[in-house]
């Protein structure tokens, strides 16, 4: 893996030669370069048109295409075809399409039709994978590889097949060695449940009632193996075929079936796909929010994901692949972004520490499913709004050019098996681990502050502040290291809740984080609407934990409610950490951790890089930077517009 240097940010766009007749590449090509724009990503859902027939190669016609991008000076991200298997294949391998929790198959006709167990399709995707990169893997355009695309899209990661289940039992008995073993792990003895053989157990998808939580985490870390395991044959190629080249695969927002950090170990480079209104629109954000920020996207949802994935890289190194230009195609409602919002976005990502910002897609494609998708330019190759502001951007971050890294102040743990226990047995509604985690990073960024998002393993050295908003299952050795760790420490609700195998830990919830925090959980209740203990300028709602414990009551509701204990430089959050409570325990905790916040105006963000000091206005009106921020202005003013972007030196 190559370490962390930190360049110059580049553009880029992702383009489909294939989409186009071959008379406009060179026209395309020019003005990607002309725009300011530097590597193009293609190829990933070519397979058809790689391989027409089975082994009957059609290379020239891409052949032409990344010579026409070279010859214009272009870079070149290369996909593996493997989201998109052709109609011949699954003629010939009919089992090897996924099959939901339902029975059905899903069916040829869009994309991600395969399961990731199938043993035959695996050596398909492989076959195809040497292929390229046998053809392409030394050519000097080629940069980067990005393997298949969007793993997991369209609920296919959970795969209820033939070969799911073959290959889950041998998992299993991996994993637990015995059958006798597994009914002890899972508690088996309720319900009759217990198996004589690991033949006898199948996937748990269809019971009368719920199936066991334990079994369903089993199948969960099965199934998000089987992506990582599937990822990780393809990289192997194209190390071998086309050494010296990033290899990359490209995440999605709020998704979480799989273990991102399994699979980024693979990786030279993490990249996401931002689609801030779509995100907005059709994820749980509250309707006002929804309205407030229809243009521009919630303040915190890209920021989030750049934080995110940066810290699933082992070296740090992430980028975004997909960029939204304008209006998406699949969420309920489709607005456009507001005037210079795509350019925020991207300076956004620049002050995250991206490499590169892709945008989706070259021109609109006026067929099949994504007609109302905007690009850069639109159908009819006329400019869309999205292409004069990726050209501005261009000229901003050649006058920035590179960016310093952001201090360490705030650690976020996070990890995707935590949203599987809360998704598994939610026991409320709105308690999903990783909308606390969301909440806690929203919460933290209105006080001005720079967060990383860190899995459970990483050291924790140089941070002030550490934050675990619900971790349910503590791994091993993170005790030790917040131990070791001699800054403050947050500890949320459901934090080491259950063990290994999703029984309640030994000695009552936080469980081994009882090394750390003086107290158990006794009891819990998750709250319906409008059941609630307010407390002065916050609220518990939702979840509630009863906590036998010496520590310290700090924040008490009006009717006596302990919504947070605290124990020297721990303190424990035993209600939901809703917007309004999460930043009223954070800002105490920021202030024990010595750390300088700000009180930002409505829909202001800050984000710290080296010398610079940047700042994001997502309102649909003009704000004022508090004098709390202070510095020389490099770009923007103190007072900044709808979507308008300053930036401050500080040295």
């Amino acid at each position: 893996m190559k370490t962390l240097n930190p360049p110059t940010m580049k553009l880029g766009v992702c383009y489909y030669p294939e989409h186009w007749p071959e008379d406009l590449w060179a026209k395309d090509a020019q003005l990607m370069a002309e725009t300011g724009l530097l590597q193009v990503r293609i190829g990933e859902f070519a397979w058809s048109r790689i391989e027409p027939d089975p082994g009957q190669f059609n290379w020239a016609w891409l052949d032409r295409a990344i010579e026409t991008l070279h010859a214009a000076g272009l870079q070149v991200i290369l996909g593996t075809p493997t989201a998109t298997p052709p109609k011949w294949l699954i003629d010939a391998m009919p089992d090897m399409v996924a099959i939901n929790q339902n029975g059905q198959p899903r069916a040829f006709g869009s994309r991600r039709h395969y399961c990731f167990s199938h043993r035959g399709y695996r050596a398909e995707a492989a076959r195809i994978t040497r292929a390229v990169a046998s053809r392409y893997g030394t050519h000097p355009a080629v940069v980067a590889w990005q393997t298949d695309n969007e793993y997991g899209c369209h609920d296919t990661v959970l795969s209820f097949s033939e070969a799911a289940r073959i290959a889950f039992r041998k998992w299993l008995a991996t994993r637990y060695g015995t059958v006798k073993a597994l009914n002890r792990a899972w508690g088996n003895v309720f319900w009759s449940m217990e198996y004589r053989s690991f033949d006898e157990i199948d996937l748990p998808g269809l019971t009368v009632t719920e199936a066991n939580p334990a079994h369903w985490l089993a199948f969960r870390r099965f199934a998000s193996d089987e992506v990582a395991t599937f990822n990780s044959s393809q990289v192997e190629i194209l190390r071998e075929l086309s050494p010296d080249r990033d290899v990359v695969h490209n995440y999605m927002g709020f998704f979480t079936e799989f273990d991102h950090h399994a699979v980024a170990a693979e990786l030279d480079v993490v990249g996401w796909d931002s689609y801030p209104l779509g995100f907005l629109d059709s994820f749980p954000f509250a309707e006002a929010d929804k309205l407030a920020y229809a243009r521009q996207g919630h303040p915190d949802i890209a920021a989030f994901h750049h934080d995110l994935y940066r810290g699933c890289s082992p070296s740090g190194r992430w980028s975004v692949l997909e960029q939204q230009p304008g209006p998406v195609n699949w969420a309920n409602h489709n607005p456009a972004p507001l005037p210079a919002m795509v350019r925020l976005w991207t300076l956004e990502a620049m002050a995250h520490g991206a490499e590169l910002v892709s945008y989706f897609r070259w021109r609109q494609f006026p067929q099949a499913q994504e007609q109302h998708h905007a690009g850069l330019l639109r159908p009819d190759s006329e400019p869309a709004p999205g292409l004069a502001e990726a050209a501005q951007s261009a000229r901003d971050i050649a006058e920035l050019g590179p960016v310093g890294a952001p201090p360490r102040q705030v650690a976020l743990v996070f990890a995707y098996d935590a949203d599987w226990v809360t998704k598994i047995q939610p026991q409320g509604a709105g308690t999903s681990a990783l909308w606390a985690t969301f909440s806690c990073y929203s919460a933290l960024r209105k006080l001005g502050l720079d967060i990383d998002i860190v899995p459970p393993g990483r050291p924790l050295d140089g941070y002030a502040l550490v934050v675990l908003p619900c971790l349910p299952i503590v791994p091993d050795g993170l005790v030790a290291e917040l131990q070791r760790f001699s800054g403050q420490v947050v500890i949320g609700p459901r934090s080491g809740s259950r063990d290994a195998d999703f029984a309640i830990s030994d000695g009552l919830p936080p469980g081994p984080l009882q090394a750390l925090f003086p107290g158990k959980v006794v009891r819990v209740e998750s709250l319906r609407p409008g059941l609630t203990h307010p407390g002065k300028g916050w609220e518990i709602e939702h979840w509630l934990e009863h906590v036998e414990t010496a520590a310290t009551p700090e924040m008490i509701a009006l009717d006596g409610t302990v919504a947070c204990w605290c124990e020297g430089r721990v303190r424990y959050m035993a209600a939901w950490p809703n917007q309004e409570f999460a930043r009223a325990v954070l800002a105490r905790a920021a202030k024990d951790a010595g750390l300088a916040t700000h009180v930002l105006p409505e829909g202001l963000r800050l984000r710290r890089a080296g010398e610079k000091t940047f700042a994001f206005n997502y309102r649909q009106e003009t704000v004022d930077l508090p004098d709390s921020v202070t510095g020389h202005l490099l770009l923007g003013q103190r007072s900044l517009g709808p979507a308008e972007v300053s930036i401050l030196k500080t040295s």
